[in-house]
């Protein structure tokens, strides 16, 4: 197979649309390399996918909280802090529970000048790496327009056990692949001038992921 074949293969799968016949393996025309992609379940056993999960986003330098659902609405408001806050619609009210009036929805959405005054962000999400301590946004309810979770100075993300899943491949096939789709590996950082890295420069500076497993 051509490389030209595999990626027509690849978009021909992703619309739903699996052509004739598709090799396991994809061999490299230009090096002569067979190289196998992993399909489907890293090696991460479901009953520590909550740990893996919680070590790679601290990995990032951002925030974990894991806690019990009667713990959820303490756990959101520790980690927004003092400030204005700012949930995406559809995010379920017994999470901002503890916030009072500090806290709305973006409902009507706000212009750009207005979420810049915004201090923290709430929203949930679509699916969560385990292997890579990723969020995955489909922008969905409770999930909100991405510009929601790109000006605010701080992001957090209620997350849910069931929601994590062991690797890429998995959190790929959870997901529809003709929407937008927001990928989130820590708080927004380059290293891009001199190899010093700078938080905050196309996204929010800190994140904080609340983790919610069975009681």
């Amino acid at each position: 197979m051509t490389a030209r074949a595999e990626i027509l293969d690849r978009i021909a799968t992703a619309l739903g649309r699996p052509p004739a016949a598709r090799a396991a393996d994809a061999r490299d025309v230009s090096t002569g390399v067979t190289r196998r992609y992993r399909r489907a379940a890293s090696a991460v056993p479901p009953d520590s996918s909550v740990a893996r999960f919680a070590e790679r986003v601290r990995d990032y330098g951002a925030g974990v909280s894991v806690v019990a659902p009667a713990g959820l609405a303490a756990a959101v408001a520790q980690a927004c802090g003092p400030g204005s806050v700012l949930a995406a619609p559809g995010v379920d009210g017994d999470w901002l529970a503890a916030l009072g009036a500090a806290c709305s929805y973006d409902d009507p959405p706000r212009t750009v000048a207005e979420l810049t005054a915004v201090d923290t962000a709430v929203t949930g999400c679509a699916v969560a790496v385990a292997e890579t301590g990723t969020l995955v946004l489909d922008h969905g309810p409770g999930q909100g327009r991405r510009v929601l979770t790109l000006i605010p100075d701080r992001h957090v993300c209620v997350v849910g056990q069931w929601q994590i899943v062991a690797g890429v491949p998995d959190a790929l096939a959870a997901l529809d692949p003709r929407g937008v789709l927001t990928w989130i590996s820590g708080p927004s950082a380059t290293s891009d001038i001199e190899l010093s890295r700078v938080v905050g420069v196309h996204g929010p500076r800190r994140l904080h992921v609340v983790v919610v497993v069975p009681d």
